[in-house]
């Protein structure tokens, strides 16, 4: 039996999310086209037939503009020294630049093996693979290279193939029915958040966030789930955005979140959505601890 952690790091949009809900099969982390869209280290566990592996999905790597990134980018960094393995995952489809070099500098020192996972190979031709594994590939001295693309799946088992000859020997770490350390409410708010991020544009995904005022369990079998949220905004200006004209934008944001918080809890939901203006409060260290922002455990979304 071989058990141990593995942690995603790379640029924003790398599709590190994409690439942990395909390797446990569930959807823990929400996933965007917006960048920095993952704001907390995710823990996801999947068990094989002679290994447990604890993937852990992390902030991508950029240069923080407020206080809020700074927490982002130092809870990526922090797995670094948490883990058995490195899986550096990098956009195969985007030409190399400043931001991955920085990456692959920081990671330069680390003292354990580092696999780059080029991902996102369903977008480029096959006859361009084996030029971007050999440009990638000279960026660093990695234990392995692994072309895959997390969307389709394509090469992904062997993906896990490396990384369980990798592992150390020893028991399971998690019981075998354990999925994630995030609470259900952190849970609850990331797929408001996704929602969001989905129907708005422009400064809006930056600079919003969900707080879970009130998470009320079902009562008996058929029971309804009660949610009672506030998405925040920085500025006036941004909450007509957010609200819409005659409340359209906030009740489609509803309505979606709904439905994917009815297939996550696999019950029914009542879901309550009210926009507060909160200013700056991605630079106030209360407002991001009781977001959980950067925080292990998310703890602190609607807490």
């Amino acid at each position: 039996m071989k058990s141990g952690f593995v942690s995603f790091i790379g640029r924003p949009n790398a599709g590190k999310s994409t690439l942990l809900n395909r390797l446990v099969g569930e959807k823990l982390a929400i996933v965007s086209d917006k960048p920095q869209t993952t704001r907390n280290r995710i823990l996801g566990v999947r068990n094989y037939p002679d290994a447990q592996v604890i993937f852990l999905d992390t902030p991508g790597i950029h240069r923080p503009l407020h206080r809020m990134n700074v927490r982002m980018v130092d809870a990526a960094r922090d797995t670094i020294s948490e883990v058995d393995i490195v899986g550096l995952v990098v956009d195969a489809s985007e030409k190399s630049g400043g931001g991955d070099r920085y990456v692959f500098d920081m990671l330069k020192e680390v003292q354990k093996p580092i696999f780059l996972i080029l991902n996102k190979i369903d977008l480029i031709k096959k006859t361009r693979l084996l030029p971007v594994i050999d440009e990638f590939s000279k960026a660093g001295t990695f234990a392995e290279i692994v072309p895959v693309s997390a969307e389709t799946g394509l090469n992904v088992d062997r993906l896990e193939q490396v990384i369980i000859e990798r592992l150390p020997e020893g028991p399971a770490l998690y019981p075998a029915d354990y999925l994630t350390d995030q609470p259900e409410r952190f849970m609850a708010a990331e797929i408001v958040r996704e929602k969001v991020l989905q129907f708005t544009h422009a400064e809006i995904p930056f600079s919003s966030a969900v707080i879970v005022d009130r998470f009320e369990e079902p009562e008996g079998e058929r029971g309804i789930l009660r949610l009672y949220c506030t998405i925040v905004v920085e500025r006036d200006s941004q909450k007509p955005i957010v609200v819409g004209r005659n409340g359209d934008m906030v009740k489609k944001i509803g309505v979606a979140a709904r439905e994917e918080l009815e297939r996550f809890f696999s019950t029914h939901v009542f879901l309550d959505l009210h926009v507060r203006v909160k200013t700056d409060w991605r630079e106030d260290d209360r407002t991001l601890h009781d977001l959980g922002v950067g925080r292990p455990d998310g703890r602190g979304s609607g807490n």
